[in-house]
């Protein structure tokens, strides 16, 4: 027995036919479950519970044994004096409150219907040996609250980036433009230089890329420079040499210091991905936009932010991917599914969370973008579609992680929307 079950069962008030009493052989009729609580103190607020002909309004706990409520420490917490009623799947001792007065407890291992522990084993037996619990039965659900219950979930994925954005803003000194040049520059690191290229943006003050904006070659060479990779002593390329004499020059100028600078590598990487080709086209897109952010939040479509990330890497670049050797020639242009994924991870966050900073929501407009997005290819997606459910959009895509790695993976199948409704024997 887990205690999310017997949450469940009060939540949704599945004892309502039943004749109901206290272990003290009190009738008990439940007039309102009341609030759950999802933060600290009692589990259901403001319930109304008769008891003995009498009407009580107040809190309600629940835990697997009555002791619990010893073990954890409630008889000594306040917030727990205006409990009405304490639900218990076994009840094994007598409890009080602060003030020394019993509480009423309702016992439920008896009195639960058989179909609903039945339904519930089902659903997590041999969870371990499935991709998800539900799996077998998620073909069944009807689409409508597939939908509703993945807009859900879109919008809870993006208030949990937003905690992380408004976090990092703080550390920005609430500038937008330099949380952007933050988290775009770790976008193009992608997965493998992710890391290193944040470490790049937080040892150099925006203010420097202000000002460097206007020349691309002074932008790549402290991009370069602070990176690690004009360090190639060996290499007498013009163009190798052209960066590292203005990076020396910047350096002097802006006291520019890279002893926190993670190194890229280059290892496992198609060549289009070499930090040397996205740091280019990172140089190029600030180069070719002042004001980056406002553009971004002023767009709404998705053909605006495919133009304004059409982008390639330098000249150079063109028949080179590192310095010193050259190569087919070839533009360095950021693909499709490389803008996505700045879409996905970068900008549609910031975008929610810049409109919340200032009152508004924008999630209706976001999903609407989001759904013109494709959807990303992983292993989770790839599971999900796997078992029916086809995945054709980033939006979709972004909730059913959402939906896979907050209440999948861990068994949440309580808190879920479909979960749920398969327990409560709709399907």
């Amino acid at each position: 027995m887990r205690e999310d079950l017997l949450h469940f069962i009060w939540k949704t008030n599945k004892l309502h036919s039943q004749q109901l009493a206290t272990t003290k052989k009190e009738q008990l009729v439940i007039r309102n479950t009341g609030q759950y609580n999802l933060n600290s103190g009692p589990d259901f607020f403001n319930s109304k519970i008769e008891i003995a002909n009498q009407l009580w309004a107040g809190n309600v706990e629940i835990h697997l044994k009555s002791s619990d409520w010893y073990a954890h420490g409630h008889e000594t917490d306040d917030n727990y004096d205006n409990v009405i009623l304490h639900v218990v799947w076994e009840d094994d001792i007598a409890v009080f409150r602060k003030d020394k007065t019993e509480i009423p407890t309702l016992e439920l291992k008896d009195i639960v219907p058989e179909k609903l522990l039945l339904g519930y084993k089902k659903l997590l037996q041999n969870s371990k040996k499935k991709f998800i619990n539900c799996e077998h039965d998620l073909e069944t659900i009807d689409g409508f609250l597939i939908d509703n219950w993945l807009e859900r979930l879109y919008i809870e994925r993006l208030e949990e980036k937003s905690r992380l954005i408004f976090e990092l803003l703080n550390t920005s000194n609430n500038d937008w433009e330099k949380l952007l040049f933050s988290m775009l520059l770790k976008n193009f690191g992608s997965k493998v230089n992710g890391k290193a290229f944040l470490s790049l943006s937080e040892s150099i003050d925006f203010s420097i890329v202000r000002k460097l904006q206007n020349n691309y070659v002074s932008l790549e060479s402290v991009l370069f420079g602070m990176s690690g990779l004009l360090e190639k002593e060996e290499c007498y390329d013009v163009y190798h040499k052209q960066l590292k004499k203005e990076y020396a020059f910047q350096k002097t100028k802006f006291k520019l210091n890279d002893l926190g600078v993670e190194r890229p590598d280059f290892f496992g990487l198609r060549p289009n991905n070499f930090p040397t080709i996205r740091l280019s086209q990172f140089a190029v897109l600030y180069a070719k936009n002042k004001n980056l952010f406002g553009k971004l939040i002023a767009y709404s479509e998705a053909k605006d932010y495919y133009d304004l990330f059409d982008i390639t890497a330098g000249d150079y670049w063109k028949n080179h991917f590192t310095f010193g050797k050259e190569s087919k020639s070839s533009s360095k242009r950021l693909t499709k599914n490389t803008i996505d994924l700045i879409l996905i991870n970068t900008i549609v966050p910031l975008k929610f969370s810049y409109a919340k900073s200032l009152g508004k929501d924008i999630s209706g407009d976001l999903i609407s973008l989001m759904r013109n997005l494709g959807a990303e290819k992983n292993s989770i997606i790839k599971g999900f579609d796997e078992i029916g459910r086809k995945t054709k959009s980033a939006f979709s895509s972004q909730a059913k992680l959402q939906l896979y790695n907050n209440y999948c993976s861990t068994n949440q199948c309580l808190k879920c929307a479909v979960g749920s409704f398969l327990l409560r024997g709709n399907h």
